[in-house]
Parts: C-alpha cells; sequence; structure tokens
C-alpha cells in the first residue's frame, strides 16, 4: 500500500541492535529529539513511509533489505532504505554537505572548500533518495524532506510526481544572497527549493535572507509579507526581523514560507526531573563544588560553536576577577560533530590546550577552574547538571536554532538559573529575558558572564520564569502543530486536512 505521508530524513527512524546475531530494530534510547517527534505524524495519516539512508559495502547485494516495516509506538510504517557505499557517504555528506555547505550556511566564507566537491555523486544521491520517495508516495501524498544535504529532491521529485505536495524543513541558518552565492550550484539548489509547496526555517530571518538568495537569481515575486509575531521578535538579539515574507510565485507556483522554531519535549525534560535518582545526582554534584558555582556549556566541537572564543572569555575573567578563583567552576561539554574532518580535529586540538592552559595557570589541588567533556554525556546526566548549573552559557557564533538553552530552561523547573546566550543563536529571538551576549566581542562576553555571575536572586528567578513560559509554549508539540497546519493551510486538500486535525 502506497503511503499518504513519507518523510524523507538522512538519518534511520531507529536503532539497529545485533540480539543473538540478528539484527533487531529499537526505538531511540531517549524521546527527546527530532526523528520521534517526525514519527508522531504517521498517526494522523493512513500510512506513513520513511526514507534514509544506511552504509552497505555492495549496493548491489541481493540481501540486502531496501525496504522494512517498522510497528514500534508510533504505530506501523515502511522505511525504504538507501544502500551508499563509504564513498558516496563520504563525497554526498563528508564533503559536499559539511566542507561546502556547513561553512557558507553558518556564514564562514573562509571555510568554504569547493576543490574536492564531487557535484555528481551529490546529484546522484539526492536522485536515489528522489526516487524511492516518488515509489513509497501514494496519489497526491505529502511528502516532507528534511535539511540541507538533500537540497535537490524537491527538483527531482516534483518531476518525478508532479502530483505530491512537496514540504522542506531546514534545519539550520540561511544566510543572506551574498553568502549563499558563494555556492557555484546555489541556482540549481534554488530552483529546487522553490518546486515545494513549502519551505519552512526555523526562524524569520533566515526565510527572509532565502527570499532575497532567490530574488537575486529568478524572477521570484513577493506575494504576501507579515508582520512577525511577538513570540519571534525578542529586541535583545541580532537575528530580529520586523516583517517576513510568507508567500513567494515563481513560474506560476505559489510557494508558501514558514518560520516555526523547532522546541524541545518540555514533558519529557521534566519527568526526567522529577525523578528521585535525578535530584540524588544533583546533590551529589552540589556537594562536590561546594560554596563554589558551577557554569555549564554544552555543544559540539565545531567552529561554529564558539568554544575557543568562551574559553578565552573564561580566561579573562579568571584574570580579572581574583576574587572568582577558586569558587566558580566551567564544565565545557563539547562532544565531536565528525571526528573524520580535520577541521573539527583542529578545533578539539585548541580546546584542549586552551583548558590545559587556563588550568595550569590558575588551578590547585584542591580546584581545577575547566572541566572539559569531549564525549558524549547521556542526557539523563545532563539534565542533572542542568539542575545543578548556576549559569548556562551558551555562545555560538552561528546556530540555526539551539536546543541546549531551551532544555537548560524546561529543566529549571525550580524557576533558577541564568541563562546567557549568543545573539547568533536562533532561538534568541524567542527568549527575550535571557542575558545576550556577542560572541565576535570580547567586552560583550565579559561584561554577560560577570553580569550572569552576579545577578541578584530576584532578577534570576524573574527572567528564568519569562524564559521557561516561552519555552513551555512553543515546545516540540508547538512545532509539530504549526508544521501540521502548514500542510492543513497550504499542502492538503480541504477533505484530507479536516481528517488529520487532531482530537482535543
Amino acid at each position: 500500500m502506497s503511503s499518504n505521508l513519507v518523510i524523507v530524513y538522512h538519518r534511520q527512524p531507529y536503532e539497529e541492535v545485533e540480539v543473538d546475531g540478528k539484527i533487531e530494530y529499537h526505538e531511540n534510547k531517549s524521546p527527546n529529539g527530532i526523528v520521534p517527534t517526525l514519527k508522531s505524524f504517521f498517526g494522523r495519516f493512513e500510512k506513513g513511509a520513511w526514507v534514509a539512508w544506511k552504509h552497505a559495502e555492495d549496493p548491489a547485494n541481493p540481501d540486502f533489505e531496501r525496504v522494512i516495516e517498522i510497528d514500534d509506538h508510533y504505530g506501523k510504517y515502511t522505511v525504504s532504505r538507501l544502500p551508499l557505499t563509504p564513498e558516496q557517504v563520504t563525497s554526498f555528506y563528508h564533503v559536499s554537505s559539511k566542507e561546502a555547505f556547513w561553512p557558507i550556511l553558518h556564514g564562514f566564507k573562509e571555510r568554504y572548500n569547493y576543490d574536492p566537491v564531487d557535484w555528481p555523486t551529490f546529484r546522484e544521491v539526492n536522485w536515489a533518495f528522489a526516487e524511492a520517495a516518488a515509489a513509497e508516495a501514494a496519489e497526491g501524498a505529502v511528502v516532507w524532506v528534511h535539511d540541507y544535504n538533500l537540497w535537490l529532491v524537491p527538483g527531482y521529485l516534483r518531476t518525478l510526481r508532479p502530483d505530491v505536495k512537496i514540504s522542506f524543513f531546514h534545519h539550520t541558518p540561511f544566510p543572506n544572497a551574498d553568502i549563499f552565492n558563494v555556492l557555484p550550484w546555489r541556482k540549481e539548489i534554488l530552483e529546487s527549493l522553490l518546486c515545494c509547496d513549502v519551505v519552512g526555517f526555523h526562524i524569520p530571518r533566515y526565510v527572509n535572507n532565502f527570499v532575497s538568495a532567490a530574488r537575486s537569481l529568478l524572477e521570484v515575486d513577493t506575494i504576501k509579507r507579515e508582520k512577525v509575531k511577538p513570540e519571534m521578535k525578542a529586541e535583545t538579539t541580532a537575528l530580529s526581523e520586523q516583517s517576513v515574507v510568507t508567500e513567494l510565485e515563481y513560474e506560476g507556483r505559489r510557494v508558501c514560507l514558514q518560520a516555526s522554531p523547532v522546541g524541545v519535549d518540555v514533558e519529557y525534560i521534566e519527568s526526567v526531573v522529577a525523578r528521585p535518582e535525578t535530584a540524588q545526582r544533583v546533590e551529589k554534584i552540589r556537594e562536590e563544588l561546594g560554596e563554589g558555582r558551577l557554569i555549564l556549556s554544552v555543544g559540539r566541537t565545531d567552529y561554529t560553536k564558539g568554544g575557543i572564543e568562551q574559553l578565552q572569555s573564561f580566561e579573562r575573567l579568571l584574570e580579572s576577577r581574583p576574587d572568582l578563583r577558586g569558587k566558580v567552576r566551567l564544565m565545557h561539554v563539547s562532544v565531536a560533530a565528525n571526528a573524520n574532518m580535520t577541521a573539527y580535529e583542529e578545533i578539539q586540538h585548541d580546546l584542549e590546550q586552551l583548558a590545559g592552559q587556563i588550568n595550569g595557570r590558575y588551578g590547585s589541588f584542591e580546584w581545577q577552574p575547566v572541566a572539559l567533556i569531549s564525549r558524549p554525556v547521556a542526557f539523563t546526566d545532563l539534565v542533572a547538571y542542568y539542575r545543578a548549573a548556576d549559569v548556562a552559557w551558551i555562545t555560538p557564533l552561528a546556530d540555526g536554532m539551539n536546543l541546549v538553552c531551551k532544555e537548560f530552561c524546561a529543566a529549571r523547573t525550580d524557576e533558577d538559573g541564568v541563562l546567557v546566550l549568543s545573539e547568533f543563536a536562533g532561538a534568541a529571538v524567542e527568549l527575550g529575558a535571557i542575558v545576550p551576549t556577542n560572541p565576535f566581542s570580547h567586552k560583550s562576553m565579559d561584561s554577560a558572564i560577570q553580569y550572569a555571575l552576579d545577578m541578584p536572586a530576584d532578577d534570576r528567578r524573574g527572567r528564568m520564569r519569562a524564559n521557561r513560559a516561552m519555552v513551555v509554549k512553543q515546545d516540540i508539540r508547538f512545532w509539530a502543530e504549526d508544521q501540521m497546519q502548514a500542510f492543513n493551510d497550504d499542502v492538503l486538500p480541504d477533505e484530507q486536512a479536516q481528517d488529520t486535525v487532531p482530537a482535543e
């Protein structure tokens, strides 16, 4: 049976576990995250399918299962798996997506590497995704494509299946035309995205940037522009917009644009907070700190995350504030984004060198100012640290959204703790009560962390109440409903839209 909803995403929607020599498909260990949220949409459609890739040494192997049936908590759905060789994955994902696209999307033109890109392979993989989606989709089905490594899928899919409704969600920033147009394939990418019925981004700035890029190269007409909702225009951020384009027309096709911020699973995080073992872990952390205070930073080892700039600021803090030595500790969690890439290896080396320098300069037998954690931390442990921390210091140079800062607020049911957040994180347009900081400015970084550490209790609690209220309101379910509303209003036929509206 063909599917009414086809989700196209590079990750498989389960974990493969070997049990007694056989592969079993288990649900993701944590219900917190984008994959469980996407799977939750299957319950709203008669039949669902998921398209992802899977590593395969020999794609022609007849024993490779290209299509499997999954029956889990979210219902029954089909997973169409594309067998990609290690060479294809390296070319399509590690080189084209990470070395060419990633730096441009985040505004780092100096890190852009064009030479090794194998564009024919990128096209080939995107075509394979489009073919698989076309094969799974029922007549008039919704095909929901995710993220920049599948930029060309909408264009190919529109050719293969002009009857389907295509929605695309962009999980990273989208830069302005001056930066995006560095990509030699810019026109082909934009033409593909304009084959969609709906194109979604986290915040209005990325929508408007997409429009500027499209209008710079193509005859695109702006049909509709609206004022930005109050929930999306905090004045503390460099990413604020006053109005946003919501509808374009290109070659006779109406394309709806949507600013829809991904949130976190507040209900799940609060349930972790409420566990007795979490309270015990928090108590133990606080006992180890004694009278000291904890600054927590969590992110990936990536040049966009501002880890080096943050450690440099912390070193300046200890230099200028002798009274804080021995009393403040920075737990800097920086997990490798991709161990196979030289750029990330260099950043990891620099982080380790700088953390060692700070500990060597200011540490003692009793106190080490920096704890650098480079391995993954279990989410339940992370929640305990969210609860124990006095300050969450999240300072990316560029970030599409940043869910860590929202997780921190969700965990603070005690309505305490201070969030210092970069103006260049998409989440900053929602959270108007943060302590904003500009990671490109030494003065801004240094003053923000000092302000947070010195903040009176009443101010801390007032800010956290306001930030928590927004995180609770615009949680992952809010994003899901917002996306479904886009399907209802702009993608689905009226009769199917009525069928998919969830019951209260």
